[in-house]
Parts: C-alpha cells; sequence; structure tokens
C-alpha cells in the first residue's frame, strides 16, 4: 500500500481540510499523521452540516479505526491540544493519538512574545500562536519537549517508528501538511512567511519519512488562492470585486479576513514543480463557476468548469485526480483512477 503526502500550493486556507476527510473516509489509512508547523494553522471540515475546526490534530480524525499522529516535527500547544480532545471526545480521538515524544512545545511565554513582537505581529502578520519564538527556541537547544510534560505521557510515541512500522507491513499512511508553498521559510514570499519549510519534503521529514517511502504528492490549489495576513501577493484583487465573487473568507486560526485574488498558474507550475507534485487538487471549484456547486461526475460539470480544470493540467504540467466542488466531503469529483 502506498503512502501520500497533502500540501497546499499557494499561502494556505486552500481547502485541505475538507480534502482530507475525503480522502480519509474513502481510503481508509491505518495511519494519518500531521506534519507542519504547529497550531498556527486550522483546518475545518464539514461533516453532515457541522464544522469542525482543528489546530493540533489531524485532520482525518472522522476515521475511526485509524491511528492519529503528530510528527516530531511539529510544535505541540498542550492547552490546544486536550481542548481538541475534549471538543472530538465523540470520535473517540484520545484512545487513537499519538505525539512524538520529540515535538518541542509552544508554551505561554511564547504566545506572549509572538503577540508582542512587532516586527512579528504588526509587519509579518503572523497569528500570536507563539510558532514562530517557540521554533526560535528549538533551534536554540532551549525548547522543551512532549517528554518533558507530564500530562503528556499516555500519548507520547517514536511516530516515525510507528510510519516507518506501517510501511513495513503494507498499511496506507496519509500525512497531512500545513499552511502553503508561498509560506515556506526557503520558498516563499520572505520574510512574510511562516517560521519552517512547508513543502512536501519537509512535511515528510516531520513525521520521519524518507523521500523513498512516499509514492504521490497531491498539491492542493484552490481556484482563486487566498492569504491572510501581510506578503506579496501578485494576483490579489480588491476586496470590492471579491465580494462581487462571493469570495470573503476569514481566517480558522486569526479570524482575519482573507485577501483573495485570481489563480497564478506561473506561481502553480513552480509550486507543484518544488513539491514534486505527482497529482493535482482543485477545491471551491463552484466559486469559480457557481454551477460546478455539488457536482460529483466530471462528464456533468458545465464547460467553463471543465475548461479551467484543462487549464490548470496543461500549465502547471500535472494531471489533476481531485476536484472539490462544495463544502461537504461528498461534494468532490475522484479522478484518481485515470491518472
Amino acid at each position: 500500500m502506498p503512502s501520500y503526502i497533502v500540501v497546499g500550493g499557494q499561502w494556505g486556507d486552500e481547502g485541505k481540510g475538507s480534502l482530507i476527510a475525503y480522502l480519509a473516509m474513502k481510503d481508509r489509512p491505518q495511519i494519518i499523521a500531521r506534519g507542519g508547523v504547529g497550531t498556527n494553522a486550522g483546518h475545518s471540515v464539514f461533516i453532515n452540516g457541522r464544522k469542525y475546526w482543528v489546530r493540533q490534530l489531524p485532520t482525518g480524525f472522522m476515521q475511526r479505526n485509524a491511528r492519529l499522529l503528530v510528527g516530531a516535527g511539529v510544535l505541540v500547544d498542550p492547552e490546544v491540544f486536550f481542548y481538541e480532545l475534549e471538543q472530538l471526545k465523540d470520535f473517540n480521538v484520545a484512545n487513537r493519538v499519538g505525539i512524538d515524544y520529540r515535538c518541542a512545545i509552544i508554551e505561554p511565554n511564547h504566545k506572549e512574545r509572538d503577540k508582542k513582537n512587532i516586527h512579528l505581529h504588526d509587519k509579518i502578520g503572523t497569528t500570536g500562536s507563539g510558532c514562530g519564538p517557540a521554533n526560535a527556541d528549538r533551534v536554540m537547544r532551549v525548547a522543551k519537549q512532549a517528554k518533558n510534560i507530564g500530562e503528556l505521557k499516555p500519548y507520547l510515541t517514536d511516530v516515525a517508528q510507528e510510519v516507518n512500522d506501517a510501511l513495513d507491513d503494507g498499511e496506507l499512511v496519509l500525512v497531512e501538511g500545513t499552511q502553503g508553498f508561498g509560506l515556506s521559510l526557503y520558498y516563499g514570499t520572505y520574510p512574510y512567511v511562516t517560521s519552517k519549510d512547508t513543502t512536501a519534503s519537509a512535511i515528510a521529514s516531520d513525521v520521519g519519512i524518507g523521500p523513498t517511502r512516499v509514492d504521490d504528492v497531491i498539491v492542493v490549489f484552490k481556484s482563486f488562492p487566498t492569504r491572510v495576513g501581510e506578503g506579496p501577493f501578485p494576483t490579489e484583487m480588491s476586496e470590492e470585486e471579491a465580494e462581487k465573487l462571493g469570495l470573503v473568507e476569514y481566517g480558522t486560526v486569526t479570524g482575519r479576513r482573507r485577501r483573495a485574488g485570481w489563480f497564478d498558474f506561473e506561481f502553480a507550475r513552480y509550486s507543484a514543480r518544488i513539491n514534486g507534485a505527482t497529482m493535482l487538487a482543485i477545491t471551491m471549484l463552484d466559486k469559480y463557476d457557481k454551477e460546478a456547486f455539488g457536482v460529483t461526475d466530471y462528464d456533468k460539470l458545465p464547460m467553463k468548469a471543465k475548461e479551467f480544470v484543462e487549464e490548470v493540467e496543461e500549465r502547471v504540467g500535472v494531471p489533476v485526480g481531485l476536484i472539490k466542488t462544495g463544502p461537504e466531503m461528498e461534494h468532490i469529483i475522484d479522478l484518481r483512477e485515470n491518472i
């Protein structure tokens, strides 16, 4: 069985949460592992009309038979972790989750430093969740690790060993990334970026998978990219234009209004190349073409929507395997068998 990684191809907010939820229920992976920065990125998913948010735990929590893992490269905020365990108690998450004992811990002083730092909070536009200062302490080798926090002891594990053992046993592993390519510390719009790399290579490292153990990389693009916070956004449209198109969105973590823009084909091609994309996913196609809402058969898509998908494939140079046409998990077109 393969392992695959799902990452954002733009500036986050691509709709990875609903896509991962679909993959979790459709493919039923035995392990769902989360890489990425930490609690500064939130994923949301609609289940039976109810919206759930997660900032710390894997988004595939609704797959009740899956082991849920938080990789060593991810920052852990115990307060957020236990809050989410309580919020998701109906899904029996507490009995299925494992945190790598090497995860660095976000402490209250990290959040305070994040919010009071004029450069980070006012100029860069960070979320105030403490991730930047926590990663800085990690680099300086003074950050606490999960193994040092007593209340986390029941949940500690070696995520890298679990993931690799599962792959050795032929089990399916789904790895979630957070944020997006444009926020990568290395490849994004520096300095308006997050505090580490966000590409598929980094996400694999976060959970302890070597590059030869990754079978597929799914890079997610939104039909109209959005960005929260400061930084370059070459295809940005005005707020008035976004409102006319029904593109008013707010960040999951910050609550700030997202800046919206037109699809950037050149940026998408570069993103797919650096991430090593084997297939693309397009979300919110219904925002691009309202007649596409809820369609689950590619042949039934309106012509405008089909032409957009075909242009993405041609100009980015990677096939589209998944298309989201609405917020619910079942609002999806799955073309993976054709790739």
